[in-house]
């Protein structure tokens, strides 16, 4: 109230100020009085809130007049009680726990699968995985047995809980294969006979154990057992614990690595002498994490120490591992580069895996891969189109080489010392490389997959990268016909391979290199499924029947055919 008070006292101070101003006359020298003027509030007009209209063109509005005709319509619809609509959606894929798999083909080939998991609990399982594969052999002009087979026993347990996830596995394998890549003798000569037949042996013991929310990530641990029929014997040890700290926003990642391997040999190639090793590899490798909107950087290195406990000898190994990406145009265009390092150990398990016809005289070394350097883009040519380039270069000392051992003339020859088996050479190799691959995903039921690579390799004391291809190919295909019938592929090409002809007299002094074609295999399967338990399957593998040589004097089986079937099913169901 006294606000309002205040300003009506203003208003009619500058209000009779104002009419006092207008009532006089202002001249230069004296001002005048016409007349005084007194106000009164009657004078003041209120203005009308809905004012008076006085305009001359006013049209007047007429009245409109309608009427309703309004006839009755017979109707016989009633209708139906509201109903929510339903829907439909497929049947997801019944899951099994254990299936299977039983087939027998050309060259009276046998595969065998079975597998099955056991739930202990919400939490615990248990698993069971054996596979067997095998044929009798039957090789085009091979006078030797050429049979082999592969059998394998996995034992897993796991554990998930809330903040520790666990798990440990057992294995046990036993493969027999034949050394029956015997070369062709000189004239008037003949291989004595033998058996060429020879076994691996491989036990194996893991496990792994994840935490969340701790500095402490993860850690991995595993010890083989492998050895031979020839007394040959070796233990692999690897243990290694990763660290992660988050460190202003950035993540910082820290691997400690264990890795020692022992191992012997009853004899060397060519003297009845033992051969022992023991490598002892100890390392530390960190790196930081930067992330960014479209840059993801990876800043690190690896120093390790290596020991030869046989020799007493060590040294120190440091490596670069920096890797970085960028997003240059969404998931179109991804640039990427990196600079890396690593000491790898090498055991006869690893070799005998990828060649299963070396002789067990072999000198085992770790490989000192110096740096691989690489520069590369990958991304999305459309939705359904996706690509990867890239090339690099590398340098390795002490790369491991399969190189042909040359046969020794000898009344008391081992089996593997007639030409047909392979040992392991060490050189200084620097390859440039060029991969490209393109993957094709056409629909949710068919994907396609071709990639390539092409080799250029320098040696500094061999003569050549012995058995290493000047490219590969491959084409992987996967099709979902209908809901009942599938269908893969497998398409591979390798290119042409260095390896030694010895002459007549079999010694090193007579060697030549000899080039090893290139070979293209081809590989099919068609299968149909009956219901959600069983299903029938036919492969085909090397559809060219071409008996290549995938090493110097050992020829693949030809055209191989099977058929067989699964079954998948819930214990007490």
């Amino acid at each position: 109230m006294k606000i309002n008070s205040l300003r009506n006292s203003v208003f009619i101070i500058f209000f009779l100020a104002t009419g006092f101003l207008y009532s006089q006359e202002i001249k230069s020298d004296s001002i005048v009085v016409v007349s005084s003027y007194t106000p009164s509030v009657h004078d003041a007009f209120k203005i009308k809130e809905k004012p008076s209209i006085t305009d001359s063109v006013n049209l007047e509005k007429k009245t409109v007049q309608y009427s309703i005709f309004s006839v009755p319509v017979a109707s016989t619809f009633t209708p139906a009680k509201g109903r929510a609509t339903t829907v439909e959606r497929e049947r997801p894929p019944k899951l099994y726990d254990n299936y299977i798999t039983l087939g027998f083909g050309s060259y009276k080939s046998v595969l065998a699968e079975f597998y099955s998991n056991l739930e202990i609990n919400r939490t615990d399982n248990f698993g069971i995985f054996l596979t067997h594969n095998s044929a009798q052999g039957g090789i085009e002009n091979v006078v030797l047995d050429d049979n082999y087979y592969d059998t394998e026993l996995n034992l897993n347990y796991s554990s998930r809980g809330r903040d520790l996830i666990w798990n440990m596995d057992f294995g046990a394998e036993h493969q027999l294969y034949n050394w029956y890549g015997v070369p062709t003798p000189a004239d008037g000569d003949t291989w004595p006979e033998f058996d060429p037949q020879h076994n691996y042996l491989s036990a194996y013991i893991g496990g792994e154990v994840n935490l969340d929310d701790s500095f402490f990530n993860r850690a991995k641990a595993r010890y083989r057992y492998f050895r031979d029929d020839f007394e040959s014997a070796e233990h692999h040890f690897t243990f290694k614990p990763t660290l992660e700290l988050p460190i202003g926003g950035e993540i910082f990642n820290t691997n400690l690595v264990l890795d020692f391997v022992n191992g012997s040999f009853d004899r060397e190639y060519l003297f009845d002498e033992g051969i022992n090793y023991s490598f002892l590899n100890v390392g530390l490798q960190s790196g930081l994490v930067i992330l960014r909107d479209d840059l993801t950087l990876n800043l690190g290195a690896a120093v390790y120490y290596s020991l030869d406990t046989e020799a007493s000898d060590g040294g120190i190994y440091v490596y670069p591992q920096v890797t970085a990406s960028y997003r240059m145009a969404g998931e179109y265009f991804i640039a990427y580069a990196g600079l890396e390092g690593d000491l790898k150990q090498n055991t006869y398990y690893n070799f005998a895996s990828e060649n299963p016809f070396l002789s067990p005289t072999l000198t085992i070394r770790p490989t000192d891969q110096q740096y691989n350097a690489y520069v590369g883009a990958k991304g999305k040519l459309s939705n359904s189109v996706g690509y990867n380039i890239r090339g690099g270069y590398m340098a390795e000392d002490v790369k491991p080489l399969f190189l042909s051992n040359h046969p020794i003339l000898d009344a008391n020859n081992q089996p593997y010392t007639y030409g047909n088996s392979f040992s392991v050479v060490y050189d200084q190799v620097k390859t440039i490389s060029a991969f490209g691959e393109l993957n094709f995903d056409v629909s949710s039921n068919f994907n396609l997959r071709v990639n390539g690579e092409y080799f250029i390799y320098d040696t500094d004391q061999q003569q050549e990268a012995w058995n290493l291809p000047d490219f590969k190919a491959n084409l992987l295909a996967d099709y979902q016909i209908t809901k009942n019938w599938f269908a893969g592929a497998n398409f591979f090409l390798v290119g042409e391979r260095k390896d030694l002809e010895y002459g007549q007299n079999g010694t090193p002094i007579d060697f030549e290199p000899v080039t090893l074609d290139g070979y293209f295999d081809m590989n099919a399967n068609l299968g149909y499924r009956f219901n959600d338990r069983l299903s029938i399957f036919a492969k085909g593998n090397n559809l060219l029947g071409e008996n290549y040589e995938k090493w110097k004097d050992y020829p693949v089986l030809g055209l191989q055919l099977m058929a067989g079937a699964t079954y998948k099913f819930d214990w007490g169901r």
